[in-house]
């Protein structure tokens, strides 16, 4: 088949080459004129995309994205080690409330993989050069659809700024601001249904680097992302030594838009001693990147039992978009491409695999979706309350079938079994709903909130120390 990927980000990356190794001839679009920087720091210097703030924000690649690359995509595994990206096995995200730290059998598929996002990229780009049977094709915009005319139309090629491509597939993997909505009004075609949910939150990013000779005061693999009463604060450890820090308050919270400011940015993470000591051991090797607040967003292309459209895919952020503080966006897009192959390999009727891909998308797509929204509501709802006043949240009302994610993260940081469950859900390597209602999962976390002493506070500015380090 050839196909039309629009989209060189993650997802569009990802689909390309699984299906060029499967004999697909590929045309992989992108607007912005990409190339391929002469090593790490270059490509992170030149990073930044105004289409895609979300690419010089943190990342970190979940246990299930490595479990993925390793089984589907060994050389771009490989090629992200010998790039600098670290494993951090589950070992090193253990707290310090856990007293029992031996390993489990099983261990090894919870392992991270710690990068920044630039260095993925990278190493991406390198495996699409290498690939002879992707065509890329960059400064280069889609405008729309080729349809013969059906019930429902059947996509034959994109028109794109420099000329009409025809082809038996489009799959759009060009991110949460697709125009593929407009694409179907265009052609006639009804449009995709999508579901969106509050994320509310904004995030303002600076990298930096651990000093040469300088002790850091926790691991190399530190991940930590900390919910504070008037924001959430997150650090990633990332590879060649790099660092990468977030701040995300309100977007509605006006106080923070000084943090755009690195001054301001230090001066607020200084107020937080945990993050205090890490700045001590830190030098800024970037400005702060800020990026509005994004929606949870889930698209389906088949509406009212049939599809909208024949012959086009959605995937990664075009499909679904969640609050990136999970990081689970490479592991759905990934996911998706994966499956996409398994269906063009299996049926060649093209409404069949638009309904197969469908079923993907709510069995394999729509539970995470769900869950974030559901955390992020929880965390919105708080926020505003302790900020602007609102009335406090209703506490939930207690079910004695399933346990809340807040519930199991707080069991977790005392129980061993407790802990690899809940890494289970967070590295997407089991659905939320298969360990919020495992009977065994939820007698234990109640166990262990009703006999563990709540943890002490994680240390945090007052109302007043926060003012003033917005004010520097």
């Amino acid at each position: 088949m050839r196909i039309v990927v629009v989209g060189a980000s993650a997802a569009g990356i990802f689909t390309s080459l699984i299906l060029s190794r499967a004999g697909h001839k590929i045309v992989l679009l992108d607007r912005d004129p990409l190339a391929i920087a002469p090593d790490v720091e270059s490509a992170a210097a030149a990073a930044f995309r105004a289409g895609a703030p979300q690419l010089v924000q943190p990342h970190v690649l979940l246990p299930r994205v490595r479990e993925l690359l390793i089984q589907h995509l060994p050389h771009l595994y490989h090629a992200l080690i010998a790039a600098g990206v670290q494993e951090a096995p589950i070992s090193t995200q253990m707290p310090s409330t856990l007293a029992d730290k031996s390993p489990h059998p099983g261990d090894e598929r919870l392992t991270l993989l710690m990068t920044r996002r630039s260095t993925f990229d990278w190493v991406l780009l390198q495996s699409v050069a290498a690939q002879h049977n992707i065509e890329p094709r960059f400064a280069t915009r889609s405008t729309g659809i080729l349809v013969d005319k059906g019930n429902p139309p059947q996509v034959i090629g994109l028109r794109t700024t420099t000329g009409d491509l025809t082809c038996d597939l489009v799959i759009d993997a060009s991110g949460y601001r697709s125009p593929i909505d407009q694409w179907l009004r265009d052609v006639g075609a009804q449009p995709t249904q999508r579901i969106q949910a509050e994320c509310g939150v904004a995030y303002f990013s600076r990298y930096h680097r651990i000093r040469r000779g300088a002790t850091p005061p926790g691991p190399r693999t530190t991940r930590l992302v900390v919910g504070l009463d008037e924001f959430t604060v997150g650090i990633w450890a990332a590879d060649n030594d790099t660092v990468q820090i977030a701040i995300a308050p309100l977007a509605s919270d006006r106080r923070f838009l000084p943090v755009r400011d690195s001054r301001v940015f230090s001066a607020v993470l200084t107020s937080v001693p945990y993050f205090k000591n890490w700045l001590d051991v830190l030098e800024p090797i970037s400005d702060v990147y800020a990026m509005g607040a994004v929606q949870n967003s889930l698209r389906r292309l088949v509406v009212n039992e049939r599809p909208v459209v024949l012959g086009l895919h959605a995937i990664g952020d075009a499909i679904c978009t969640t609050n990136p503080t999970l990081g689970r966006g490479l592991g759905m897009a990934l996911s998706s491409a994966l499956e996409i192959d398994s269906i063009l390999q299996h049926e060649p009727d093209l409404a069949r695999q638009a309904f197969h891909f469908d079923n993907f998308v709510s069995t394999g797509i729509q539970p995470f979706f769900e869950d974030q929204a559901a955390i992020d509501a929880a965390r919105l709802a708080a926020l505003r309350s302790k900020i602007f006043d609102e009335p406090a949240p209703s506490p939930p009302a207690p079910r004695h079938d399933r346990v809340s994610f807040a519930e199991l993260r707080s069991a977790s940081a005392f129980d061993p079994i407790l802990f690899r469950a809940f890494w289970r859900v967070f590295g997407m390597l089991a659905k939320p709903d298969d360990i919020y209602s495992d009977p065994a999962i939820t007698e234990r976390t109640r166990s262990v909130l009703a006999e563990q002493e709540p943890p002490s506070p994680f240390p945090q500015p007052s109302r007043e120390q926060l003012a003033a380090a917005l004010a520097v």
